[in-house]
């Protein structure tokens, strides 16, 4: 008989929210403002977009969506990039999810966007569980 699958403390519709919201981080591109130069959005085709920078509102959303999360939550998101990355089966569920849960601290945000594959991570660990973000990417793109 084939293990069960583990329960989450965070939905699925979180778990692609950050997904969805990790490709958009990962898609930015070095900043290239030098200060004042002259530069004007209308002009330059708004760019600065698409640009990493230190005020980048979609770094900040994720940010405060993983910060307000439940520490549950923080730990299963943790646990899920672990999983996806290839660092443990489904079978090792409890076992990564203890890790994660002791090494937890106020620093998971920064943490999760320090992993430059987080959205795959996050994707292939979810279709280990049988799911996907296609439903959701569908009604929020």
């Amino acid at each position: 008989m084939a293990d069960p699958i583990p329960s989450l403390s965070i939905s699925a519709e979180k778990i692609c929210f950050v997904v969805m919201k990790a490709r958009e981080f990962d898609v930015k591109d070095v900043d290239t403002s030098f200060g004042d130069d002259g530069y004007h959005p209308v002009d330059d085709r708004m760019i600065e977009v698409l640009e990493d920078r230190p005020d980048d509102p979609v770094e900040q959303e994720l940010v405060a969506f993983i910060e307000a999360v439940s520490e549950d939550e923080q730990v299963d998101l943790v646990t899920l990039t672990w999983l996806g990355r290839g660092d443990g089966t489904l079978a090792d569920w409890d076992d990564l999810r203890a890790e994660a849960a002791r090494v937890h601290n106020k620093r998971t945000a920064s943490y999760l966007l320090g992993e430059p594959l987080l959205a795959d991570y996050l994707e292939e660990a979810l279709a280990a569980f049988g799911r996907s973000c296609e439903e959701f990417e569908k009604d929020h793109l």
